[in-house]
């Protein structure tokens, strides 16, 4: 699955060189590309894009292909001579084979066509992060051994075998990490430092290159020493030829990276090797809790032992091929699964396994520690990512034991919902249509209070999306902040419009962030004496990071004659003991406990004891969703003050 906001962080870094003749076609395009890259270097056609591509430190192309002076096509052509790796991507109109043909040739990383399908991009954007983090790490790497490239046989692991695999030399650095003497591996099979744990596809491959096409091999393996522990190498195996073109030896090049290969890296290394992984995530509960409450120390020893007692007793006819420790409490079995026939009995196998370790207990110092531990299965497409996100899905639902082939694909089609209504937030910002409803709140009599602010999103056909479909997706991009800002402006208007009192709804994510704070500083400055007709209503919840900030800024805002109500009381986050630190002047009853009122003796009970409370600290008390007129009587006989619902009126455009 892709997360939205992960994607976007990564690739805001990226510089990108975007290429398009047509001008209609580029602007879209642009406020797509946008959303995703800070850093745009925009050419007007392949000639221009070549000069630009030479004059800037690109990272990422997109490019058209038909495009006058220089086509995209042949413009990659030249840029290829001199880089071969960098990610580019081809935009275009047109599908023709002969274009597929030729940029596979060129060694293009994808072809989107216009418009831009949002799935499609997202997925490339995907692979485009993975590959550059990949061209990243490999610039380290040989940064790395170029610096100690002088040194070679003291850092480097070396050996030579013949064409059977029997070693003939080995250096001293290659001796002293595998741990045996160079007697006992000269005349050895290579077989001698081969970890069991490395998939037999890797190995395939490895004699594949080297035997049957005569190429240079390279990638990780996992070795065993002499005493059975693991070490890592980077290897470049390269076979040795004679003059007709026969093999005679072979020569191995080795740098140990063991240190730098932690447990996640290796285990995604295996799932990439293996043809048809499966993957047990396991994960110690409340292991975040264990680590803030007994600290990291303590949560160390935990997971050192809880990895012993699970290696110890995962039943042995399972034939899992490798365990590793990740972070975090976290734990992973995978093995290969070509015939998944059997796969319920290995399913019940491993719920007993759980309900064992769950009766367990090991000791930390003097403290005996009653194990629990949550368990994800996935062996079917993308299990890296759906036993990663099946493990959030049991941690949220409150689960023990989920098997998964297919969150991964529902969490990418969320993503694409929340990358869509992201470009609309865009769009409506741009084209402002980002507006202000106002619903009145009545008092007693039926006569107008006040009016509460309400924001709403007007889409290309007209039609007005409330903030319950994207105001959460507008605070994981970087629009929340205008969004609030623009609210705050209207809100304002409308207070020089109307005589009665506006309310205006503050999150904490707005009493945070000081450009909103300083924005309505100014704003009730301005106001003059219609700032005492202003209303703030706070929406409490667990986004609220810096309390202290918060009870500054109320404090700030009264001085101004400002009123403070706390919204949706009763449910939530809400209580008595944080209400008084708000010092509001107002109470909302949440609406759940109105709504049930005419049928639910629990909501009556509950909404006394609020205007029960209320009246003891002098605080006027609203009730939300009032829908008839039988609510409006019993919520007047227990004496609530003012009221909002659509009883009195929907939310709508001031006149």
């Amino acid at each position: 699955m892709y997360n939205l906001k992960e994607i976007i962080e990564n690739t805001s870094n990226i510089k990108l060189l975007y290429i398009e003749d047509n001008e209609q076609a580029r602007i879209p395009t642009l406020a797509v590309l946008s959303e995703f890259f800070t850093n745009i270097v925009v050419a007007i056609d392949g000639r221009d894009g070549l000069q630009k591509y030479n004059e800037n430190e690109i990272e990422l192309i997109i490019t058209d292909i038909n495009m006058p002076n220089l086509d995209g096509l042949d413009m990659i052509e030249v840029i290829r001579k001199k880089n071969k790796d960098i990610p580019i991507l081809l935009l275009s109109a047109y599908s023709d084979i002969e274009y597929f043909r030729r940029s596979i040739h060129l060694g293009v990383d994808g072809y989107l066509l216009k418009p831009i399908d949002m799935t499609q991009f997202l997925e490339l954007m995907y692979k485009i992060i993975d590959k550059i983090k990949i061209k990243q790490k490999f610039k380290e790497n040989l940064n790395f051994l170029e610096q100690y490239k002088s040194v070679a046989n003291e850092n480097t692991l070396i050996s030579k075998t013949d064409v059977d695999g029997i070693i003939t030399f080995a250096n001293d650095m290659f001796c002293s990490v595998s741990q045996y003497s160079r007697e006992e591996l000269i005349g050895a099979n290579q077989n001698i430092i081969r970890h069991p744990d490395n998939p037999v596809s890797m190995f395939e491959e490895l004699w594949d290159t080297i035997k049957k096409k005569k190429k240079p091999w390279k990638g990780v393996i996992r070795n065993r020493a002499k005493d059975g522990s693991s070490y890592y190498v980077d290897a470049i195996i390269q076979p040795i030829l004679d003059l007709n073109g026969n093999i005679l030896e072979y020569i191995a090049m080795r740098h140990d990276i063991t240190e730098v290969m932690n447990s996640t890296r290796q285990f995604l290394d295996y799932i990439a090797a293996a043809k048809r992984p499966l993957v047990v995530q396991i994960k110690v509960e409340s292991f975040d809790k264990l680590q803030r409450y007994y600290g990291f120390n303590f949560s160390l020893l935990v997971e050192s032992k809880v990895s012993i007692l699970l290696e110890k007793n995962m039943p042995n006819n399972l034939n899992f091929e490798s365990f590793f420790m990740l972070d975090n409490g976290n734990y992973a079995f995978v093995k290969e699964c070509i015939d998944c026939n059997d796969i319920q009995e290995t399913i019940v196998e491993l719920q007993a396994f759980q309900k064992l370790i769950n009766t367990l207990k090991i000791k930390v110092d003097a403290i005996d520690y009653d194990v629990s531990i949550l368990v994800c299965v996935s062996y079917e497409n993308n299990v890296y990512e759906n036993v990663k996100y099946g493990m959030k899905e049991i941690v949220r639902n409150k689960q023990n034991f989920l098997v998964t082939n297919d969150i991964a694909q529902k969490v990418h089609k969320i993503a694409e919902k929340n990358l869509s209504i992201l470009t609309k937030v865009k769009e409506a910002i741009d084209t402002s249509n980002i507006i202000s409803f106002f619903q009145v709140i009545v008092d007693r009599n039926g006569e107008i209070y006040k009016y509460e602010s309400l924001v709403r999103l007007v889409e290309k056909d007209g039609s007005v999306m409330a903030p319950f479909f994207f105001l959460d997706v507008a605070k994981q991009g970087k629009y929340y902040t205008q969004i609030s800002s623009i609210v705050l402006q209207n809100s304002f208007k409308a207070l020089q419009k109307v005589e009665a009192d506006i309310s205006i709804n503050l999150s904490a994510i707005d009493m945070e962030n000081e450009t909103i704070r300083e924005e309505i500083y100014t704003l009730l400055q301005n106001s003059g004496e219609r700032a005492k007709r202003v209303t703030f209503e706070l929406l409490e919840d667990e986004e609220m990071k810096d309390f202290e900030v918060i009870k500054a800024f109320i404090v700030k805002v009264k001085s101004y004659g400002v009123k403070i109500a706390i919204d949706d009381f009763g449910a939530g986050y809400s209580n008595y003991e944080r209400l008084l630190d708000f010092q509001p002047d107002i109470i909302k009853i949440d609406g759940s406990l109105v709504k049930n009122i005419e049928s639910s003796k629990f909501s009556v009970s509950i909404v006394k004891s609020i205007i029960l409370f209320a009246r003891e600290q002098g605080l006027c008390v609203i009730a939300e969703y009032v829908e008839n007129e039988t609510i409006f009587n019993i919520l007047k006989d227990l004496g609530v003050e003012y009221f909002q619902g659509y009883y009195f009126g929907k939310p709508e455009l001031l006149e």
